[in-house]
Parts: C-alpha cells; sequence; structure tokens
C-alpha cells in the first residue's frame, strides 16, 4: 500500500459532511510556528462539490502501510474553507479555495481591557510573573466567555504545557488592548518560548524546542533522505547581502564596544555593520550582542528546500518526521547533514500523485535563529511604552513610599568576554509601580535593581538603575556557576520604596562547544605517524578557532577497539604517534574543548598505515626485529664489532650526501667527542634550530626556551627542582591583528593564587589571579586607550574599584569601610549610627586620634514626613566629633545619624 492523501470536508466546528474525492488538484503546507495553508483546485461538476459551496472546513488526511489502511488526520491539517475564487463562464467549472489552518481564527480573539481599569498602566494590560500558559489562556476563556472561537479547544494548563511538562519560562509583559491571540501566539514561538500546532480543532503548546524539536538525525537508525530515493530536487538559494565581519556597539552614552569576527567570509575584504542600542549600559552586554549579530552575519546565508517522493521513499512525511523535527538530509553541497524540518508541503495533481517539498535548516541558521531569540531576550521585552494618551497621574506629595514591585523575573545566560572567559549576564523585568503603599497614584523616577550571592549574610548591592517608565534592565559581568538573589524597588522624588520578594537564580556556565575541528592531515615517515592539525574549526567554512578555545582532542582507534584519546594539540601543528605495528590502518579523529570544558562534536575520520623501513621480503628473513638473521650473511660479507675504525676511514671519504637524514643520533657520537673546538666559530651563524627545547640544565634552577607543551613562542624560569615556574610568553589571539606580551608568576604555596601581567598595543593588565589564571582572585591594575581602573576583583561581592575615563569624571564601585578604627592616617571615615529617644545628641570618635586635620559631613533625621526639630555639630577635633538636637515633637525622639569624613 503507498502513501496517499485524501481531503474530508466539515461543517463548521461541526460534524463530517462527506468526501471531497475528485480534486483538480491541492496542496498543503504545514509550517513550525506559523498558520497551515491549503489551496484546493475543484470542478464544480464533480462529485462532492456541494460540500464546498458554503463555508466549511477541510481535513486532509493520509494512509500508509503502517496505519493498516487507516485514514489519519495528522497535527495542523484542519483548514478553513473562507475564500473562493473562480470563471462564471469557465465551462469546466473549475474553482480555486484558499484555505488557512483553523488556527488562523484566533486572530478573531482580541484582548479586551479588564473590569477594573486601574489595572491599566498606560493602557496596557499587565501579566507579572506568569507562565505562557496563563497567558494563552486568559485569551481563550476570556474570549470564549464573550462566545469567540467557541470551537478552538485546548490542552494545556497555566502550569504545564500539552505534553506535561511543567513551563520553562515565566514572563512579565504589558500587552495592548486589542492586541490578538495569533500574533501573541507567533510573537511567543518567535522568542523560543513556545512551540505550537492544532491536532483537529485543539490548539496544542509546548515548551519550545521540547515536542516539536525531536533529534532524528543521530542514534542507530536515523531518519535519513537520500538523493534519487527521497528527494528528487534541491533548489538552493545563497546571498552575501547580510555579511559583515566587525559590528560597532553604540549603548547609552558613551558606551562603544567595537567587536571583528575574524573567521568571517570576507571576499571582499572588512565589511562592517552599526547597531545602536540606547539602554545598553553595560560593555558585557554590548559585547554580547555584538557577538550574536556577528554569529549571524559571518557567512553566506543559504535557502535548502528539498523535493520528495513517496513512491519510492524510505521516510514518509507525517508519519516518520513532522515540522521541528531534527533530520539527516543532503545539505549545501548534497552532502548528509543534520538539518531541521521547518516546513512540509504535501500536493496531489490531477493523475493523483502525491508529492511535495521540505524546507530545512541547517546547524548554523537554527543557531542563529536562538542568538535572536536571545537578542531579543535581552532588549525586548518587557518594557512597556509611554505616551499612549492616557490621563497622567497627578503629581505625588513628596515623601511617599512607593509599593513593592510585582512579578520580578530574571533570565540568566553566559557569555565567553573577549579574553575567552565566560562570564554571566542576566536581564530583569518587573512590573511597573503606579502606587505608594497607601494605594495612592504615584510617578516613580528610577528603578533600583540589587544582588548579592544567595549566602546568608552576604551583602546587598545595587548593581543597576533605569528610568521610572523602564521595566527591565540588563547586567554583566557575573560570575558564572553561583547562585545570586535579587530584588527591585522604585524611587520616587528621593524616597526609596519597598523591596520586591527576592528571587534567586543560578548563573549558568557556558554551554556551547566549540566548532568541530578540520579533519586532520596524516602521513607517515621512517615507521612513525604524523598527526597534523592546522588549527582551525568549521563555522562551517573553516577559519579560526573561537577565543574561548582551550584544546583540541586526539582519538585513535584500531578500527575494532573504541577510539582512545592519545594527546592534544593547543594550536595547530603536528604530533607524533610511534610504536604502531606496520600495514595496519589507524584511524584518527579529533574534538574540540573550550575552557567551560564543552566538547565538540568528532571531526571527520582520516585513516592511515605505517610503512616498513625494508622491503618485507627482507622482514623476518635477512633483518628481525633490530637485528640481522644468523646465517644470512657469509663470514667474509660480514661487518663485526669495532672492524671500522677512524684509522680505516680516509679523510675526507664520508661526505654530507652519503649520510641519510637523522642517521647520526645523539647514541652514536661518544660522550665528549662534540667540543667547542670541534664547532666552527661561525657553524650555526644563520641557522634555525628546531627539535628538543633549549634549556640551561636538564633538572633544578634553570631557565627552558620553547618547551614541551608550550601553545605560544615561551620561556620559562625554574627557581629549583619543582615544577613551578614564571614565564614570559607572547599570544597573537588577545587582539586582532596584534602582538601581547604575558607574564605569568607561579602559583603561591597553598595553591590559591598566581599573578599575570598582560601588555597590548592599548591594553595593560596587572591582576592577581586563581592558581589556573582563569579567574581573578585579587588586586587589579587595567590600562586601555578609553579608561583605567584600579582596585580588586574576585566576584561581584567583594569587587571595588576606581574607574577614570575620556569623560572627566571619576566613579567608584564597591562599598567604604563602616565606623571602624581605620589608623590615624585614613583618609575617609564613614558610617551610620541609630540613636534610641530621650536623647539630645551623640558623641562620635574616630578610634585613633587622626595625624590631619577633620572635616566632618552629618546629616540627622527622624523620619518624621515635616521638618519638627534642629540639629547642629557642636565639636570636632583630631579624635572625633559631637552632634546635638532639639526637642521635636515635644520629646528627644530617636534619631538616626549619616556621616562622612576626610582628613586633610
Amino acid at each position: 500500500m503507498t502513501f496517499d492523501l485524501r481531503l474530508v470536508a466539515y461543517h463548521p466546528n461541526g460534524a463530517r459532511r462527506g468526501l471531497l474525492a475528485s480534486p483538480l488538484t491541492f496542496e498543503a503546507g504545514m509550517p513550525l510556528g506559523d498558520v497551515p495553508g491549503l489551496t484546493v483546485g475543484y470542478s464544480t461538476e464533480a462529485p462532492g462539490y456541494e460540500h464546498l459551496a458554503t463555508v466549511g472546513e477541510i481535513a486532509v488526511e493520509y494512509r500508509a502501510l503502517v496505519t493498516g489502511g487507516e485514514w489519519v488526520e495528522p497535527p495542523d491539517a484542519r483548514f478553513m474553507r473562507i475564500g473562493r475564487g473562480g470563471d462564471d463562464v469557465d465551462v469546466t467549472g473549475s474553482r480555486e479555495y484558499s484555505c488557512p489552518g483553523y488556527i488562523w481564527q484566533a486572530k478573531k480573539c482580541v484582548l479586551y481591557p479588564p473590569d477594573d481599569l486601574g489595572t491599566l498602566v498606560d493602557g496596557k494590560r499587565p501579566f507579572l510573573g506568569v507562565s505562557p500558559g496563563a497567558i494563552l489562556r486568559t485569551f481563550l476563556q476570556e474570549g470564549q466567555g464573550r462566545g469567540t472561537i467557541p470551537g478552538l479547544d485546548h490542552d494545556f494548563t497555566t502550569t504545564h504545557d500539552s505534553a506535561g511538562n511543567a513551563w520553562s519560562h515565566v514572563m512579565t509583559v504589558y500587552m495592548e488592548i486589542g492586541v490578538d491571540l495569533l500574533t501573541v501566539l507567533i510573537n511567543l514561538s518567535e522568542q523560543g518560548l513556545i512551540d505550537f500546532r492544532t491536532q483537529g480543532r485543539t490548539l496544542q503548546v509546548y515548551n519550545g524546542d521540547t515536542t516539536l524539536g525531536r533529534d532524528l538525525a543521530s542514534g542507530p537508525d536515523p531518519v535519513d533522505l537520500r538523493f534519487g530515493r527521497d528527494v528528487t530536487e534541491a533548489p538552493v538559494e545563497g546571498t552575501y547581502e547580510e555579511a559583515a565581519s566587525a559590528i560597532l556597539i553604540q549603548g547609552e552614552g558613551s558606551l562603544r564596544v567595537e567587536v571583528e569576527n575574524p573567521g568571517a567570509d570576507t571576499p571582499w575584504g572588512r565589511w562592517e555593520q552599526y547597531q545602536g542600542q540606547g539602554g545598553v549600559t553595560d560593555e558585557g552586554t554590548a559585547q554580547l550582542l555584538a557577538e550574536e549579530a556577528l554569529a549571524r552575519a559571518g557567512r553566506e546565508r543559504v535557502q535548502l528546500t528539498r523535493g520528495i517522493t513517496v513512491e519510492v521513499a524510505e521516510w514518509l512525511p507525517l508519519i516518520d518526521y513532522r515540522p521541528g523535527d531534527h533530520i539527516l538530509a543532503p545539505g549545501d553541497g548534497g552532502v548528509m547533514e543534520s538539518l531541521r524540518v521547518r516546513q512540509i508541503t504535501l500536493t496531489k495533481d490531477e493523475a493523483g500523485v502525491v508529492g511535495g517539498n521540505l524546507v530545512l535548516n541547517d546547524r548554523f541558521l537554527e543557531r542563529d535563529i536562538k542568538l535572536a531569540r536571545r537578542s531579543a531576550g535581552i532588549l525586548g521585552g518587557s518594557a512597556a511604552d509611554g505616551g499612549t494618551g492616557v490621563e497622567p497621574a497627578p503629581e505625588s506629595p513628596p515623601g511617599r513610599v512607593p509599593a513593592a514591585p510585582e512579578g520580578l523575573i530574571v533570565d540568566p545566560l553566559a557569555y565567553v568576554d573577549q579574553y575567552g572567559f565566560a562570564r554571566g549576564q542576566i536581564t530583569a523585568a518587573w512590573g511597573l509601580v503606579t502606587e505608594d503603599v497607601s494605594s495612592v497614584a504615584i510617578d516613580v523616577d528610577t528603578y533600583e535593581l540589587h544582588a548579592r550571592i544567595n549566602d546568608v549574610d552576604e551583602p546587598w548591592q545595587q548593581i543597576t538603575s533605569t528610568d521610572g517608565g523602564d521595566n527591565t534592565a540588563t547586567y554583566s559581568p557575573l560570575s558564572v556557576g553561583f547562585t545570586y538573589a535579587f530584588k527591585v524597588r522604585a524611587v520616587s522624588e528621593g524616597t526609596k520604596g519597598v523591596f520586591s520578594d527576592t528571587l534567586a537564580v543560578l548563573i549558568p556556565n557556558d554551554v556551547t562547544p566549540p566548532p568541530v575541528p578540520t579533519t586532520p592531515t596524516l602521513s607517515t615517515r621512517l615507521g612513525i605517524i604524523y598527526v597534523t592539525w592546522d588549527g582551525q574549526g568549521l563555522n562551517p567554512a573553516p577559519g579560526p578557532m573561537p577565543v574561548d578555545f582551550d584544546h583540541a582532542k586526539i582519538f585513535m582507534t584500531d578500527g575494532v577497539d573504541p577510539a582512545i584519546e592519545i594527546g592534544a594539540f593547543r594550536i595547530g601543528g603536528s604530533y607524533v604517534v610511534a610504536g604502531q605495528p606496520y600495514g595496519e590502518d589507524r584511524t584518527f579523529h579529533l574534538t574540540a574543548v573550550d575552557r567551560a570544558g564543552n566538547e565538540s562534536d568528532p571531526s571527520d575520520e582520516a585513516t592511515i598505515a605505517t610503512v616498513p623501513l625494508v622491503d618485507t621480503d627482507l622482514i623476518g628473513q635477512v633483518v628481525s626485529g633490530a637485528n640481522i638473521v644468523d646465517g644470512s650473511l657469509v663470514a667474509a660479507e660480514k661487518i663485526v664489532a669495532e672492524s671500522i675504525t677512524a684509522l680505516l676511514i680516509a679523510a675526507e671519504a664520508i661526505e654530507a650526501g652519503h649520510l641519510s637524514a637523522n642517521s647520526v643520533t645523539a647514541d652514536a657520537i661518544e660522550a665528549g667527542a662534540v667540543t667547542a673546538a670541534a664547532i666552527a666559530a661561525t657553524a650555526i651563524d644563520g641557522k634555525t634550530i628546531t627539535g628538543a627545547w633549549i634549556r640551561t640544565a636538564a633538572s633544578g634552577q634553570r631557565i627552558e626556551l620553547a618547551p614541551p607543551g608550550a601553545a605560544y613562542p615561551e620561556m620559562r624560569f625554574y627557581p629549583n627542582s619543582g615544577a613551578n615556574y614564571t614565564r614570559q610568553r607572547t599570544r597573537g589571539d588577545g587582539f586582532t591583528g596584534e602582538a601581547m606580551w604575558e607574564i605569568t608568576s607561579g602559583t603561591n604555596a597553598g595553591v590559591t593564587a598566581a599573578s599575570q601581567t598582560t601588555i597590548a598595543a592599548g591594553y595593560m593588565q596587572m591582576q592577581v589571579r586563581n592558581a589556573a589564571l582563569n579567574a581573578a582572585n585579587g588586586g587589579l591594575m587595567e590600562l586601555t586607550e578609553d579608561y583605567a581602573r584600579y582596585g580588586f576583583f574576585h566576584d561581584a561581592s567583594d569587587e571595588q574599584y576606581f574607574w577614570f575615563d575620556r569623560s572627566g569624571r571619576t566613579r567608584h564601585v564597591g562599598r567604604w569601610w563602616d565606623y571602624a578604627d581605620l589608623g590615624p592616617t585614613a583618609g575617609i571615615l564613614a558610617g551610620s549610627d541609630t540613636v534610641s529617644s530621650g536623647l539630645s545628641g551623640a558623641n562620635y570618635t574616630y578610634g585613633s586620634t587622626m595625624t590631619g586635620n577633620m572635616g566632618p559631613v552629618v546629616t540627622v533625621r527622624d523620619g518624621a514626613v515635616t521638618a519638627n526639630f534642629y540639629w547642629c555639630l557642636v565639636g570636632s577635633n583630631q579624635s572625633g566629633f559631637v552632634v546635638e538636637w532639639s526637642i521635636g515633637g515635644g520629646v528627644y525622639s530617636g534619631k538616626a545619624v549619616y556621616w562622612w569624613v576626610h582628613r586633610h
């Protein structure tokens, strides 16, 4: 039984009408994340035409051997007969019907304002900290309560998707009144939050890239579409219109970040892009956006369409694979690779022949889609627009406390900084505050986002702030692998509001593996196998490895046993494999590993066998291992031990041309035979010394130049016989087109720290790092063309530094010592204190008698809405100061005292 299709007519939201048995032609398109479509050609003279005379529904059904002859309606195969066309003078009675998928009518369900109009924010309806299912069910329940789209059912809930899995995301969004359900469905799908489809008249919604993202391209029995069997046509369209190799991100104020992609395909040289990102205030987010834009623009954009047949196909559409699945199919150039099915289109012609085509995305285009979704999440979208004509709230009297923001959500992700280290970035969103704690309307000036390491007693820090109309914020860098707690509050006319509920979020590590390494090349000589790698990765064309690349593993197998790891490349070069038997194949492949430990898929394999040094007829007969077999040479032909002496060799009888390469080895030269007197003064002038590294001694105190395993030109200094050394080296991977000098110390006794100095053309840094030299762990000095900063870096809980840049202003990050004895030479003392009621003043001492004159700046408050007392700084010397206040409200009420004292 072959694969077949048919059309069945239904009443609108009702029972089956009958079979549409004689279509002239029809074509059904079933895309992922969009509205399916059906076009049908039918004659008014054909049986079943009466079912098309009025509006209704059409189902596409299939049958095959696997269905046992039963007709099955697949997902996204129910259509609405709402459009028609034809020519009344056409004697054939031919008519054409345009039928969108059943989900199309979701555009007829729009969002109404709530009963309580006071909950609107700038005319928009808030959805605070809720799942996609909660938003969609709100549309459906309210719309169907009004009698809208009564036939559309759904099988997801506010807590679980249609597969029964808990929703992966929560959202804080503000939606325009009048937006329709279909627009929301497609928007959520484009952001990667959901996948959706219909089964008959039931809407099914899933977490993005889960149920509708099956991997059928791997495993023991992959779905593989082949030319001549499953695929009949393979048109390809490509363009370089969007290509670029450099991008300049203009953030808020003077923030500018330029990022280059050295691996971009640039047949005409450097191409540039510019992207203005108002609201982006931190360099990490700007760099992240730039890298994602460049990743999407680094190559030719290719669209793959594959015509399919069902007559002799091994795999059938809708049965063996469906939209969203990853399958093996011929990619660009016809090479089999994992591709994602983005749309299935099926046709049936006048002769009843079933055919169709697929729209496929390769893994690079799928990665680009994910990057675009991530950028949309950073920039996107939970912010509400202002200026929609809503009557402004009245001016707020001063001093009122804003209510706590609701619906705080934090979306974390990891990115790789310009030095190749994984860093964390978050995008936070929350509900706008429109009232004070007494439910009276209030205007908010700013929002403050605070964070801390999620441990008891860790201090809170304000990490960023936004304007009062902006309820989203981004921040970076954060330490990956740590859980941070976040909270936000509103500020109105200087009065800080109540904090939101605290939300704890794990900052993920980088999980993106490096590109697959290019295929190693193999050669063999003198019984040795040489594995050579050019240091590049497939992305998809060969290009430099990304900045976070660490090493490439080398695997070898004899074709019987599993491949084992035998070595690694830090950069391109050759690796020597010795001790393999003659004539037996050895197969090699590589995988790439980044600094976060992510490992790529394996490269293509290469196979080689060693070649004997002598003819195989001699092996075991004349030559046995390292010996000549006894009896194979007659006595007169033998050269016995010490039979050839120096006296028997005439002066200059052996010329260099008669010595084969590598024939004179170290063990053949008598100890002490080569002396300084035997080497001409100019013997190595202008020569290149290769092979073993140069060292002043084999062990103990020594200097080593270009030691084995060094990834870059390097010199090491060993102070003793241990393995703890200092190092100088030059690198070319830090800044494009620049040579970078790097000095690193050895580790301390506790193996907790090491220091590193980096010098490039426009960048210099001195930093105490951890023992592995891959994370900050102490003091820092960093100088560039645009800024300088000095301070201490470990993680976000304790970092502190001064920042200087071209703006002519200075910034300090961190905290000041609070009310402690810092010694007689401290430059600044700061603190705060609370004084109980009934007292008329307080005396504060510095702990030490300071060596210079002190200038205290003090303020006193008691929390009253209006002033009801006065106060004065009544005494100050090098040991402390005294502040006193008057009776307020009839008593000496409690006071809060804040001060800042500088020595001058």
